[in-house]
């Protein structure tokens, strides 16, 4: 049997992502599909936490831009996340897998309050969790989040799933034909070139907390599982030259 190369990892993914082939709001069956392969790789014995952003139900930036105050934008988004959060943790349940959904702004009729220890303690029960509203403040992306939350939980990786793209590139692949994609880079590397995988916050935690980042693409079924196993897939970020 494979042993796998991360134990404990935090899965980053778009809102689109669950927007399916819609591009905006949350499909059902999309969203069922993530689950029954997560739930595959938990099967495992992969400790998970998820990190869902809210960009399919809103985004705070353009709503700031057409004139909204940016702070109550940015709160609109987070209860975005908060939505998706809740509809991956029913369809996780769906599929046998225990989950509990933590959130960085209090609403304790939907969700727990985000405490480290109680995360940890459910990650160690083989619990799913979901980290919805960000950190709680606005000005700071999912991106950040899932950075932040990764290095609390202590995790091994960050997976960053993203909707049909398959890793990193010097430019984007969809406008530049002859655009070449990275098979590893340093966090330095990205930081330093510029490459929009994350926020330079969110780069910036990962490298200082030694966390491997893997960029690859979601739509492909067993992505997951085959990341957890170490296979070369995607972009590897990591401190390692």
């Amino acid at each position: 049997m494979v042993q796998p190369k991360y134990k404990r990892v935090l899965i980053k993914l778009s809102g689109e992502a669950l927007a399916g082939d819609r591009g905006v709001g949350i499909d059902i069956k999309t969203v069922q599909e993530m689950a029954k392969e997560i739930a595959e790789v938990h099967a495992s014995g992969i400790q998970i936490a998820l990190v869902i952003g809210g960009g399919n139900l809103w985004r705070g930036e353009p709503a700031a831009e057409a004139g909204m105050d940016r702070v109550q934008a940015d709160y609109t988004g987070m209860l975005g996340t908060v939505m998706n959060a809740l509809v991956m943790a029913d369809s996780l349940q769906q599929e046998g897998v225990d989950t509990r959904v933590q959130t960085a702004i209090a609403m304790h009729n939907v969700a727990e309050p985000y405490i480290r220890g109680r995360a940890l303690r459910h990650l160690e029960k083989n619990r799913v969790v979901i980290f919805g509203a960000g950190i709680g403040s606005p000005y700071f992306s999912t991106d950040t989040t899932a950075a932040l939350r990764a290095a609390e939980i202590e995790a091994d990786a960050i997976l960053m799933a993203k909707n049909g793209v398959d890793g990193v590139y010097n430019d984007d692949p969809r406008k530049n034909a002859d655009a070449v994609k990275f098979d590893e880079l340093t966090h330095g590397e990205v930081i330093k070139r510029g490459l929009k995988i994350m926020d330079a916050t969110a780069s910036a935690i990962s490298m200082d907390n030694d966390i491997d980042l893997v960029v690859f693409n979601m739509n492909e079924p067993g992505n997951i599982k085959r990341v957890v196993l170490g296979e070369q897939i995607g972009t590897t970020v990591s401190n390692k030259a």
